[in-house]
Protein backbone atom coordinates (compact mmCIF):
# COMPACT_ATOMS: atom_id res chain seq x y z
CA UNK A 1 0.00 0.00 0.00
CA UNK A 2 2.80 2.43 0.83
CA UNK A 3 4.47 1.58 -2.47
CA UNK A 4 1.27 2.50 -4.31
CA UNK A 5 1.04 5.83 -2.49
CA UNK A 6 4.74 6.51 -3.17
CA UNK A 7 4.21 5.80 -6.87
CA UNK A 8 1.18 8.13 -6.93
CA UNK A 9 3.15 10.94 -5.25
CA UNK A 10 6.06 10.47 -7.68
CA UNK A 11 3.66 10.58 -10.62
CA UNK A 12 2.19 13.79 -9.17
CA UNK A 13 5.66 15.31 -9.21
CA UNK A 14 6.15 14.08 -12.79
CA UNK A 15 2.86 15.68 -13.88
CA UNK A 16 3.78 18.90 -12.11
CA UNK A 17 7.15 19.01 -13.92
CA UNK A 18 5.41 18.39 -17.26
CA UNK A 19 2.95 21.20 -16.51
CA UNK A 20 5.83 23.58 -15.80
CA UNK A 21 7.74 22.65 -18.97
CA UNK A 22 4.95 22.50 -21.56
CA UNK A 23 2.99 25.75 -21.97
CA UNK A 24 -0.22 24.10 -23.26
CA UNK A 25 -0.98 22.33 -19.99
CA UNK A 26 -2.68 23.99 -17.05
CA UNK A 27 -3.78 22.63 -13.70
CA UNK A 28 -5.99 24.95 -11.67
CA UNK A 29 -5.57 23.65 -8.12
CA UNK A 30 -3.45 21.16 -6.20
CA UNK A 31 -6.46 18.86 -5.82
CA UNK A 32 -6.82 18.78 -9.60
CA UNK A 33 -3.19 17.67 -9.86
CA UNK A 34 -3.87 14.78 -7.48
CA UNK A 35 -7.07 13.79 -9.27
CA UNK A 36 -5.50 14.09 -12.72
CA UNK A 37 -2.64 11.83 -11.69
CA UNK A 38 -5.09 9.30 -10.30
CA UNK A 39 -7.22 9.39 -13.46
CA UNK A 40 -4.15 8.98 -15.70
CA UNK A 41 -3.09 5.99 -13.62
CA UNK A 42 -6.54 4.41 -13.75
CA UNK A 43 -6.86 4.97 -17.50
CA UNK A 44 -3.43 3.45 -18.07
CA UNK A 45 -4.29 0.48 -15.86
CA UNK A 46 -7.74 -0.35 -17.24
CA UNK A 47 -8.46 1.31 -20.60
CA UNK A 48 -5.01 1.39 -22.21
CA UNK A 49 -4.57 -2.43 -22.38
CA UNK A 50 -7.94 -2.78 -24.11
CA UNK A 51 -7.08 -0.09 -26.66
CA UNK A 52 -3.65 -1.62 -27.27
CA UNK A 53 -5.29 -4.99 -27.87
CA UNK A 54 -7.83 -3.49 -30.28
CA UNK A 55 -5.13 -1.60 -32.21
CA UNK A 56 -2.61 -4.44 -32.21
CA UNK A 57 -2.35 -4.68 -36.03
CA UNK A 58 -1.57 -0.95 -36.32
CA UNK A 59 0.85 -1.17 -33.40
CA UNK A 60 2.67 -4.08 -35.03
CA UNK A 61 2.73 -2.32 -38.39
CA UNK A 62 4.35 0.77 -36.84
CA UNK A 63 6.75 -1.38 -34.77
CA UNK A 64 5.17 -0.25 -31.51
CA UNK A 65 5.30 3.48 -32.17
CA UNK A 66 1.51 3.69 -32.21
CA UNK A 67 1.58 3.14 -28.44
CA UNK A 68 2.93 6.70 -28.18
CA UNK A 69 -0.27 7.89 -29.85
CA UNK A 70 -2.31 5.78 -27.42
CA UNK A 71 -0.43 7.37 -24.49
CA UNK A 72 -1.28 10.80 -25.89
CA UNK A 73 -4.93 9.80 -26.19
CA UNK A 74 -4.99 8.62 -22.57
CA UNK A 75 -3.49 11.93 -21.46
CA UNK A 76 -6.00 13.89 -23.55
CA UNK A 77 -8.87 11.79 -22.20
CA UNK A 78 -7.72 12.43 -18.62
CA UNK A 79 -7.75 16.16 -19.35
CA UNK A 80 -11.28 15.82 -20.70
CA UNK A 81 -12.44 13.91 -17.60
CA UNK A 82 -10.84 16.13 -14.92
CA UNK A 83 -12.33 19.60 -14.73
CA UNK A 84 -9.31 21.56 -13.53
CA UNK A 85 -6.82 19.85 -15.85
CA UNK A 86 -6.56 21.56 -19.24
CA UNK A 87 -4.66 20.48 -22.35
CA UNK A 88 -4.85 22.72 -25.43
CA UNK A 89 -4.65 20.01 -28.10
CA UNK A 90 -3.61 16.52 -29.06
CA UNK A 91 -0.07 17.55 -30.02
CA UNK A 92 0.44 19.00 -26.57
CA UNK A 93 -1.08 15.86 -25.01
CA UNK A 94 1.22 13.66 -27.09
CA UNK A 95 4.33 15.56 -26.00
CA UNK A 96 3.13 15.74 -22.40
CA UNK A 97 2.47 12.00 -22.29
CA UNK A 98 5.96 11.34 -23.62
CA UNK A 99 7.59 13.61 -21.04
CA UNK A 100 5.32 12.30 -18.28
CA UNK A 101 6.42 8.75 -19.05
CA UNK A 102 10.09 9.72 -18.99
CA UNK A 103 9.85 11.75 -15.77
CA UNK A 104 7.75 9.09 -14.07
CA UNK A 105 10.22 6.36 -15.07
CA UNK A 106 13.22 8.34 -13.83
CA UNK A 107 11.57 9.30 -10.53
CA UNK A 108 10.46 5.72 -9.91
CA UNK A 109 13.99 4.48 -10.64
CA UNK A 110 15.59 7.02 -8.31
CA UNK A 111 13.20 6.58 -5.39
CA UNK A 112 12.68 2.84 -5.79
CA UNK A 113 8.93 2.54 -6.31
CA UNK A 114 9.21 -0.88 -7.97
CA UNK A 115 6.27 -2.72 -9.47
Amino acid sequence: MTRLILKWVLNCFALYFVMKIIPGIQIDRFQDLLIATLVIGLLNAFLRPIIILLTLPVTMLTLGLFTLVINGLMFYLAAWLVGGFHVTGFGVAFLAALLFSIFSFVLNMIFGAKE
